[in-house]
């Protein structure tokens, strides 16, 4: 994805160089137009952000040349009606008097506009000094002399005898005259003492560098004034600097669109999310109360934004915890996306994480906060991943029903990472002997011009969103940047004001209180000695068993600053049970029957008590140190570099984990199985709880082989159980490899193990699992062994084995003849042997990928397909693993399967699947896998122009442009010919779903929390934590390396489902259960009170029921 901005880069540096010397569909939706767009005639706001493109002013000289200005809003003349003061990067700002009724006086005069000439950004209003009147701070950047981005403040003086504010500029005298590349600053008082600092948000205003992991440690090391985040302590009216001692890093490698000022941990104290343009990553800045932060974004986050834009911190789900929401530039329709999206580039991305930098991808990030320190990144389940070139994201409940809604700002004046135009770009550069002026102003015109819609999401109050754009009135394309929310009218319900490139502003009416009627209450805060906005107090209210909270923060979204006037909407709800205030100061007030429809103000003065923080919540389940010393080795392998369009890895299934008593004490025993080139392990419990390990030769010798699944049984009937591993893997075998042999250990009764040599038939298959069960009746234990993935033949189906024990541990694979359907049954991840119709035989339930969950019945030891016996249709998916037990205490079987889930960017359904066509299209000898799925109602294939260029190369003379490959479907790529004999595999379910058997003897599914679909399923582990006798579940997985345009899937730390014995779940929520489990669980077992996690590449980890701690 980073290749669109590193060709761009590398362009425009030698462009400098020389001169030196279709809108998205929306998601059905019913409901009013909620907003109506008033006219400048009507409003008497006229002002629009005019940018005059120039052979100095453009965009391929200054990349930010198209971000826009910013628009804060607040009452500056205490009338009671909030102002607005719009930012113009090129242009003189303007002050807007409110003279109610949506109607504005313009009183901008020379003092207040900025100076002549660009680069005006961001603006914030606050009460710097103190005195009860909002103040202007004005950022300014650009590639310009210091003296002309030398930042103002305009400290109000007071209104004349018409009721109009004045200002004087004193950035000097307060020790803010900063001329570093600024963005927007951010007043808040950080340490406590009373009076607000400020942070300085910057930006470098050249492109990020080619960097390499030395250099990059080297520029992170060294502070940069001009470009680098700084930080001011107030001093008795006076800003230091003191960034240097803060702990924050102010390096050239600063690319910095916004910060989100918010307690983010809970403890009282204000933090700071930074959003970093390019590959440089995001910062998350704990609060040390100590005046300094502590950067935590790679432990409390999995992954960000690529090209981290606006952002806001708020509580999306009425939990109390804020959440993080970063915009990023991924459009929502399949044109654009081929348009302006790159191809995966692995090298580039693990160059950037091996310079120290994280895992970003280019889409909307919505990091749902746990509560322990750790976030659930979840913006593509909500629905609210993909919005284009996104500025000003902004929470607030518009509808006033209770829920926190979503008002995006989109657009960016050209398609400057249009890929026909960046290779338009390049070759002209190429082909110039000398550039002049007048070349780049050809290309900038030769650049294509965008115009989108402003997204509008209403929140379900289920953790997802539903676009509401058109059906509530958004339905003008513009370029708008910076945005605030305010009750412009004071009718109860929030206007939306936007600053527009080239475009009126926006000023839009919310007619919510005529539509919707539903109540509201608004609350000034006035706070004691200079913080008199009472920025960073804490707000939460209760209404009828619900709480909302809110934190005094204006400047949000991008380079603006909303109303400091707080805003909860309360439905059809009249009074509100109770309302907490904390300050910032640590006292809190408690007021208690509040009516609604009313503004009320809060004052600081009147609370006197303190508060304390709620006791910590005693969890279910808490970590200790492991009794097992062992750790899955870390690998480099990359599946995507041998099979660069397949979907999921095949390389990452260890450490498998069995159990069992192998020495006959009468203690369970551990095995754990290596990855490729680890030897697998073998650990004897003691009478002590504690493990010791077990030297074991023979392991030893297969290390060459992944260990990906095992089991203890008895296969020689000798009354020892032995130990049968399956072999697995992808990337560095090859179809028939002997390596891929699974393996048969023999027990001697003191746990000492000999592989059988002769006990199993030639299985040189990837296989994924094996399960134990007495196929034919003969008292002897025979194996299924399910076949994953033929290496670099993805996705042609492996084979599947039956193997049948002749009571003296020598195996025959007799499938053929016993189970015919099942032998080439498709990529098998887990099975199942139980009695699905109660006549005493075992039968078979099997998934896999691209598989439906399907029933094998046993008939005299013949097993035979019988899923449409037992399912209403087929349910295809993306399986990984299968739980069968009684959920619902029936006496019958249910279903728990772990899929891929549903926080991806494919969606599928029965109508909407996900199509997988594979064959050698080329004749080549490699197999061409190509993934379809639906984008706003039509399937196109995933893959980019390039990517399928790079795969089939014949490609490139039919779609010589990425324009003609935007919107091709995967029948306008190949013809009917080349089609012929493809293969065709299908998903119509990614959901990890309970399957209940019902009545009439089928399976029916019943939906899990949604919980269960933040990340992939690889493990179902049934307990009782609490011991009501209902079965709970505890799902585990996540994908660390998948393809770079999927992303890492990590939002899954252990989610603990409580049942009710009737088949119904709720989560718990990561606090109360204490799991947070970091990375790719693969296997778990129970151990007495324990529970024990496998987990790719990283250390066993264990936890404990707390209960049995004390």
């Amino acid at each position: 994805m980073n290749k669109i901005f590193f060709v761009g880069i590398l362009l425009i540096s030698i462009l400098a160089g020389c001169l030196n010397n279709d809108t998205a569909k929306e998601k059905s939706a019913s409901g009013p137009a909620l907003f109506k767009l008033l006219s400048p005639d009507s409003t008497n706001v006229d002002f629009s952000n005019t940018l005059n493109e120039g052979p100095n002013t453009n965009v391929l000289l200054y990349e930010y040349f198209y971000n826009g200005g910013g628009v804060a809003v607040g009452d500056l003349n205490g009338d009671g009606l909030q102002d607005l003061y719009f930012v113009g990067n090129m242009m003189p700002n303007k002050l807007y008097l409110n003279k109610g009724h949506m109607k504005f006086h313009d009183v901008t005069t020379p003092d207040i506009e900025g100076r002549p000439g660009p680069w005006k950004t961001g603006v914030t209003m606050a009460d710097v000094n103190g005195d009860g009147k909002l103040d202007i701070y004005l950022c300014y950047s650009g590639k310009l002399p210091p003296e002309k981005r030398r930042n103002q403040l305009f400290i109000n003086q007071g209104n004349d005898s018409n009721g109009v504010p004045h200002f004087k500029e004193e950035a000097e005298q307060y020790g803010l005259a900063d001329s570093s590349y600024s963005t927007q600053a951010y007043f808040f008082d950080f340490d406590h003492d009373g009076d607000l600092d400020m942070l300085l948000l910057n930006h470098n205003p050249n492109s990020l560098p080619v960097l390499d992991d030395s250099v990059t440690a080297r520029i992170l090391r060294q502070p940069d004034p001009l470009t680098g985040v700084r930080l001011f302590r107030n001093d008795n009216g006076h800003f230091k600097d003191i960034t240097e001692k803060s702990g924050i890093s102010s390096s050239s490698l600063t690319y910095g669109l916004a910060a989100g000022i918010a307690d983010i941990d809970g403890d009282g104290w204000q933090d700071i999310y930074i959003s970093n343009d390019y590959a440089v990553p995001d910062y998350l800045y704990i609060n040390n109360h100590d005046g300094t932060f502590t950067n935590v974004i790679q432990k409390s986050l999995g992954h960000t934004s690529a090209f981290s834009m606006g952002n806001d911190i708020s509580d999306i789900n009425n939990d109390g915890y804020p959440d993080i929401f970063t915009l990023d530039m991924l459009p929502a329709d399949n044109r654009r996306q081929k348009l302006l999206v790159s191809p995966d580039n692995y090298s580039r991305f693990d160059l950037s994480l091996r310079s120290g930098f994280y895992y970003q991808y280019m889409r909307n990030m919505l990091q749902l906060n746990n509560g322990n320190g750790t976030f659930s990144e979840i913006g593509q389940l909500a629905g609210i991943s993909n919005t284009d070139w996104s500025w000003a994201p902004l929470f607030a409940d518009y509808d006033n029903d209770g829920w926190k809604d979503l008002f995006v700002t989109n657009g960016y004046l050209r398609d400057y990472t249009n890929m026909d135009f960046i290779k338009y770009m390049n070759d002209y550069v190429k082909n110039a002997q000398r550039l002049e002026k007048s070349d780049v102003l050809k290309l900038v015109d030769s650049m294509p011009v965008s115009s989108v819609l402003n997204y509008m999401f209403k929140n379900n109050g289920d953790l997802t969103f539903t676009d509401v754009s058109k059906s509530w009135g958004f339905t003008f394309p513009s370029n708008s940047n910076g945005a605030v929310y305010a009750d412009l009218d004071n009718d109860g319900d929030l206007d939306l004001i936007t600053n527009n490139i080239n475009q009126p502003a926006f000023i839009f009416e919310n007619l919510s209180d005529k539509q919707l009627k539903n109540n509201y209450l608004e609350i000034a805060l006035k706070g004691e000695l200079l913080n008199t906005e009472g920025i960073g107090a804490k707000v939460t209210i209760h209404c009828k068993g619900m709480q909302q909270y809110l934190e005094q923060m204006p400047s949000r979204g991008f380079q603006s600053s909303v109303s400091p006037v707080l805003h909860f909407g309360l439905g059809t709800n009249k009074e509100i049970d109770s309302l907490a205030v904390t300050w910032v100061s640590g006292r809190q007030q408690v007021l208690t029957h509040l009516q609604c429809n009313q503004l009320i103000t809060l004052e600081e003065k009147n609370a006197k008590a303190f508060h304390y923080p709620a006791k910590s919540i005693q969890p279910l389940f808490h970590e200790i140190k492991p009794p097992i010393n062992f750790a899955d080795q870390s690998n480099t392998v990359n599946d995507f570099l041998r099979q660069p369009l397949m979907v999921n890895p095949m390389s990452f299934f260890s450490p498998c984990i069995a159990k069992g008593d192998v020495n006959h004490d009468g203690l369970e025993d551990v095995f754990i199985g290596g990855g490729q080139g680890q030897t697998a392990e073998l650990f004897l419990q003691e009478k002590n709880g504690g493990f010791v390990k077990k030297a074991e030769p023979t392991f030893d010798l297969d290390k060459m082989s992944q260990d990906v699944d095992a089991v203890f049984f008895d296969a020689n009937g000798d009354g020892f159980i032995d130990l049968y591993v399956c072999s697995g893997g992808d990337n560095n075998y090859l179809p028939g490899d002997s390596l891929l042999q699974d393996r048969l250990y023999l027990n001697d009764g003191k746990g000492n193990f000999i592989k059988s040599m002769n006990s199993l038939p030639e299985m040189h298959t990837s296989s994924a699992c094996v399960r134990v069960a007495d196929v034919n009746g003969d008292g002897f234990p025979d194996l299924f062994v399910g076949g994953r993935v033929i290496p670099g033949r993805y996705p042609e189906v492996p084979d599947s084995y039956l193997l049948i024990n002749d009571g003296k541990g020598h195996f025959k694979n007799d499938i053929s003849v016993l189970a015919p359907e099942l032998q080439k049954m498709g990529m098998v991840t887990d099975a199942a042997w139980v009695d699905v119709n109660n006549d005493g035989r075992k039968d078979l339930i099997v998934v896999g990928e691209w598989m439906p969950i399907s029933v094998f019945i046993n008939s005299n030891g013949h097993l035979t397909n019988k899923t449409t016996d037992y399912f209403d249709k087929n349910y295809r998916g993306w399986w990984n693993k299968l739980l069968v037990t009684d959920i619902n205490k029936d006496g019958k079987p249910d279903i728990v399967a772990g899929n891929f889930g549903i926080n991806s960017q494919c969606r599928v359904s029965d109508k909407e699947t996900a199509d997988m066509y594979y064959k050698d299209f080329d004749n080549n000898g490699t197999v061409d896998p190509i993934l379809c799925f639906y984008i706003q109602h039509k399937s196109y294939p995933f893959v980019t122009r390039d990517e399928m260029i790079n795969q089939i190369p014949m490609i490139r003379t039919r779609f010589p442009t990425f324009k003609s490959y935007a919107d091709a479907t995967i029948n306008d790529i190949f013809t009917p010919g080349e089609m012929e004999g493809a293969k065709h595999l299908q998903a119509n379910d990614l959901s990890t779903s309970l399957f209940l058997s019902g009545s009439d003897g089928r399976f029916h599914k019943k939906t899990l929390p949604l919980q269960a679909q933040f990340s992939p399923v690889f493990t179902i582990t049934e307990l009782d934590y609490d011991k009501d006798g209902n079965p709970d579940l505890l799902l585990c997985g996540n994908i660390k390396h998948a393809r770079i345009r999927f992303g890492k899937s990590d939002a899954n730390y252990g989610i603990l489902l409580k049942g009710d014995g009737k088949g119904n779940f709720t989560y718990v929520n990561q606090v109360e259960s204490g799991f947070h489990i970091h990375g790719d669980v693969r296997s778990v077992i129970q151990m007495n009170d324990k529970l024990i996690f496998g987990i790719n590449q990283d250390s066993i980890k264990v936890y404990q029921l707390v209960k049995s701690l004390k």
